[in-house]
């Protein structure tokens, strides 16, 4: 018989030992519990490095202290709340640990978080009171590659997807409306580089780059470095890679 290997995150410590206990009655259930988002990290880490990868993590949606989480790039001011609760969880381990099921354990039905988390990389939303074959149900749904949704959130949460999606639409086609080299600038200020960095490793004077930076923050609609950064990670905008040395110079400069 294969065995699902379940990780409870749950600050509220009687109810993950209840719930762990009950899931550990199934015989083919082997459960852990971690009280908050570092001790998560450190369950996945070491049970990847022992070879016996979990497949389920069950995720308080309201988690608490939030700190350690998995780092992972989120747009400021959109999408799920930064290092502040199990949503964030959520996104840092579909980053880091793409192969794990997520399904989150919640006390309130809430369309907007439930779409949120969905975009987060969960498989499913379940209330917390739902009944252990329910729950057993959506374990089992998701490792089929299932997604889970109460039906009473079906309609909210596609409202809140569609509307999403339009906002991610409008800021594409502001995004497109930039210069080969406003991009780059806006890529560099995704990366989170000041104007002398931008300056810097696009080989630029930092009166062009800041000549290039209000141009970026015109045509995108936006008064602050923040808000742009924000609309370019609705747009999909990708940080520039920081890894190596700074780029080579290519084309005309200014």
């Amino acid at each position: 018989m294969a065995r699902i290997r379940v990780l409870v995150v749950d600050d509220h410590r009687i109810f993950a030992e209840s719930l762990a206990a009950a899931l550990a009655a199934e015989p083919d259930v082997d459960v852990s519990a971690a009280g908050s988002s570092p001790a998560a990290v450190r369950c996945l880490e070491r049970a990847v490095a022992e070879g016996r990868r979990f497949d389920v993590l069950l995720v308080d949606a309201d988690l608490g202290g939030a700190a350690g989480v998995v780092p992972v790039q989120r747009e400021p001011g959109s999408g799920p709340p930064s290092g502040s609760d199990g949503i964030a969880l959520v996104a840092g381990v579909r980053a880091s640990h793409p192969g794990v099921r997520t399904v989150v354990l919640a006390e309130r039905d809430d369309p907007r978080r439930a779409a949120l988390a969905l975009q987060a990389g969960a498989s499913g939303w379940v209330a917390k009171d739902c009944s252990l074959s329910r729950l057993l149900a959506v374990v089992r749904g998701v490792l089929r590659e299932e997604t889970h949704l109460p039906p009473a959130l079906l309609t909210g949460v596609l409202r809140e997807l569609t509307a999403a999606r339009k906002h991610r639409t409008d800021s594409e086609r502001l995004v497109e409306s930039l210069t080969p080299r406003e991009h780059e600038v806006l890529r560099c200020m995704v990366a989170g580089l000041g104007r002398k960095d931008v300056a810097a490793r696009l080989f630029l004077s930092p009166h062009t780059v800041r000549t290039h930076m209000q141009n970026v923050l015109g045509k995108l609609g936006v008064h602050s470095t923040l808000a742009a950064v924000a609309l370019a990670r609705r747009a999909g905008v990708r940080p520039a890679d920081l890894s190596g040395d700074v780029v080579e110079r290519s084309g005309q400069l200014a």
